[in-house]
């Protein structure tokens, strides 16, 4: 069933509400749980769901999302399977950049058109789930649907925020309206009693969409509509049997600071409602690196792979691939993106007698509620974000804040004694 679907994962656009994570690189390359990057979950979905001919669609700071897919998805030469990047490319019919979500797929219908496939299944690359698509593939062919749409039941109060679908008896959508932001009562919609009892009444789609082959060519060919969510599927519902696909799992839309930063701690809980301990685990590039050496108390913390870490407490924080951080130094509800290499132990004796910042974190530091990008260099006895009250937000030049959370540029220089 599976072998009969094409996915295309959409590469997003600026990016501009996670900046300064997106200033050099595009969403779906952003860094997650200190070793995976975003575009790898929706990937992951699909190789685990048995879709192994994948497409990425890029277009804004592609570079580092193109090397990262290039370096890490690899099959047999015996397989059809792939994951290819589809740049945005101006040719003769057509001279513009994406405009839209359907607008990037319908200047890519050409590069599918050459496969045999029934089924288009389209993803967003900035979402943070798990979930099984052939089971929502079996539910569309067997209710003949010519359009789904996976569905995630919603408070009142997160409405506005979403694109919202009313269904009837039998799922099928009858109305969608983009982000209602009063009067909105109406567009309730049957759900599960667990769904009842947490007060979850309204369905909101999830960006993830399954269209018939000849669906989607027929709805994108031929006229200049550029959105899926504000006009594909709107005017797609008196005309088109849609379905809804309910999910009632753990789901979230990675497109703010404040939503990356809790979306990354909340994997440190206990039991995390994104489980990276699962069966259906992540795929990502694989590095030759080496075990974490570890000095101090660790509390509820991710540490990844190749950190040298002589910190006196670190608690509910996420540390990235070759992290250094030094001695006495305190690290609390932070996530640390770590580096892309390795300076050299004679890089690093200049740099100290220099009086300048190794890369990573000097000693009797002491950093809270903060992210800390790649390849940034913090100096000794610096003290981010620790003096009790909330910070203005704003753009520092080494760094921004927003909602209390201060992020540190990629390759940021903090100077010893800094405080922020």
């Amino acid at each position: 069933m599976t072998s009969k679907v094409i996915c295309i994962v959409l590469g997003g656009g600026q990016g501009s509400r996670l900046s300064p994570l997106t200033a050099t690189r595009s969403k779906p390359a952003v860094p997650i749980a200190g070793k995976y990057r975003l575009v790898d979950i929706p990937i992951s979905n699909c190789l685990h769901s048995g879709i192994t001919r994948i497409y990425v669609l890029t277009q804004f700071n592609s570079a580092s999302l193109n090397k990262h897919i290039k370096n890490t998805y690899h099959f047999s030469s015996f397989s059809d399977a792939f994951v290819d990047i589809l740049a945005a490319e101006q040719t003769p019919s057509s001279v513009s950049w994406f405009q839209g979500t359907a607008d990037a797929v319908r200047q890519s219908l050409h590069h599918l058109a050459v496969h045999d496939f029934d089924y288009v299944l389209i993803l967003s690359g900035d979402q943070l789930y798990q979930m099984d698509f052939e089971d929502m593939i079996k539910n569309h062919i067997t209710n003949k649907a010519e359009i789904s749409i996976a569905t995630i039941p919603v408070h009142a109060n997160d409405v506005p925020g979403f694109g919202i679908l009313q269904t009837d008896e039998n799922s099928l959508i009858t109305q969608f309206v983009e982000k209602p932001k009063k009067d909105f009562e109406y567009l309730k919609s049957d759900v599960s009693d667990e769904m009842v009892k947490q007060g979850r009444y309204y369905l909101a789609s999830m960006g993830i969409y399954l269209f018939n082959r000849k669906t989607l060519f027929e709805l994108l060919e031929g006229n200049d509509r550029t959105d899926f969510g504000k006009e594909i599927i709107p005017q797609s519902i008196p005309s088109h049997t849609v379905l809804s696909y309910q999910y009632e799992g753990y789901w979230t839309d990675i497109g703010t600071i404040p939503s990356f930063f809790e979306a990354n701690l909340g994997l440190t809980d206990d039991i995390p409602q994104f489980n990276l301990f699962d069966k259906n685990y992540i795929f990502t590039r694989a590095r030759m690196l080496p075990p974490s050496k570890v000095s101090g108390s660790i509390e509820r913390s991710i540490i990844a792979d190749g950190c040298i870490i002589n910190a006196n407490r670190i608690y509910r924080s996420i540390i990235g691939i070759r992290t250094r951080i030094g001695h006495d130094t305190i690290i609390e509800n932070c996530y640390v993106m770590g580096s892309d290499n390795y300076q050299t132990l004679e890089q690093i004796q200049e740099s100290r007698a220099s009086d300048s910042p190794i890369m990573g974190i000097g000693d009797r530091c002491v950093i809270k509620n903060a992210i800390i990008d790649k390849n940034t260099y913090i100096g000794n006895d610096v003290n981010i974000n620790c003096g009790g009250k909330k910070l203005e937000d704003g753009d520092y030049g080494t760094h921004t804040v927003q909602d209390g959370i201060v992020v540190i540029k990629k390759r940021a220089i903090i100077p010893n004694g800094t405080t922020i």
